[in-house]
């Protein structure tokens, strides 16, 4: 699957080394998805900065044109932390797509609202449908738009669900953490009463020894500046789609 996908791949592209893999000591990078909301992700950014964290906002293009939602996603740029592109509506699950506007629509229209807030590097996270993993998440379309646009494409290896479960999600992160040596969690900034939990989650990880980190581990970036590093097996529809 890589060696296929890589020959859509411009051959001049430089690709920034990934960060090591931990040795010993297990480490968390932090994500949130579907924010912001006013009376959310505030609360969030004031609990990472009062611990000196950093994280991933992945935001979808259609919230970017709301001024409020907007000065709250610049608050956050401004703060160090990394904007991402989380597509345009937050409906469309690529693989399963049938139009061959999707990927320009989804990814490339929510790039263009996300603007400089997005620079310099283009982050991108398809909507996943309650964090699935599997075919349904890209398109051969959507994977060719991704080369071609020199996108960077992060994937996840943790959904504790903390929108189905306000009070209990960290039990699940931390299990997650406990069974991986380098864990990127979805964690969502939306009025679920879910991160009223985040500064207890947070000194209790710290408290655990483990490093959080604004790096993104290499298993959950399969495709870096239009450049396909790791595997899409399972993760990529058929062919017969767009």
């Amino acid at each position: 699957m890589v060696a296929a996908y890589n020959r859509t791949v411009l051959s001049t592209r430089e690709v920034q080394p990934y960060a090591r893999e931990p040795e010993g000591r297990r480490r968390l990078t932090l994500s949130f998805d579907n924010g912001p909301f006013p009376d959310v992700t505030p609360l969030v950014l004031d609990a990472l900065a009062s611990r000196d964290l950093l994280a991933t906002f992945f935001v979808c293009g259609k919230d970017v044109s709301d001024p409020r939602k907007r000065a709250i996603v610049e608050r956050a740029h401004a703060a160090g932390h990394r904007i991402g592109n989380h597509t345009l509506t937050h409906t469309v699950e690529l693989g399963a797509s049938t139009d061959p506007a999707a990927p320009a629509r989804e990814i490339g229209a929510a790039q263009d609202a996300l603007g400089a807030l997005a620079a310099p590097e283009r982050w991108f996270r398809p909507y996943g449908a309650g964090g699935v993993l599997g075919p349904r998440l890209l398109s051969p379309a959507a994977v060719r738009y991704l080369s071609e646009g020199a996108y960077s494409c992060v994937l996840w290896n943790s959904v504790p669900r903390d929108w189905e479960n306000p009070a209990g999600w960290p039990e699940r992160a931390l299990a997650d953490l406990e069974r991986q040596d380098w864990t990127l969690v979805v964690l969502h900034d939306i009025p679920s009463g879910a991160m009223r939990a985040l500064p207890s989650f947070l000194d209790g990880v710290l408290e655990r020894d483990v490093e959080i980190t604004h790096e993104l581990p290499p298993a959950c970036v399969p495709i870096r500046a239009g450049r396909v590093v790791g595997s899409l097996d399972g993760l990529v529809a058929s062919t017969h789609n767009p």
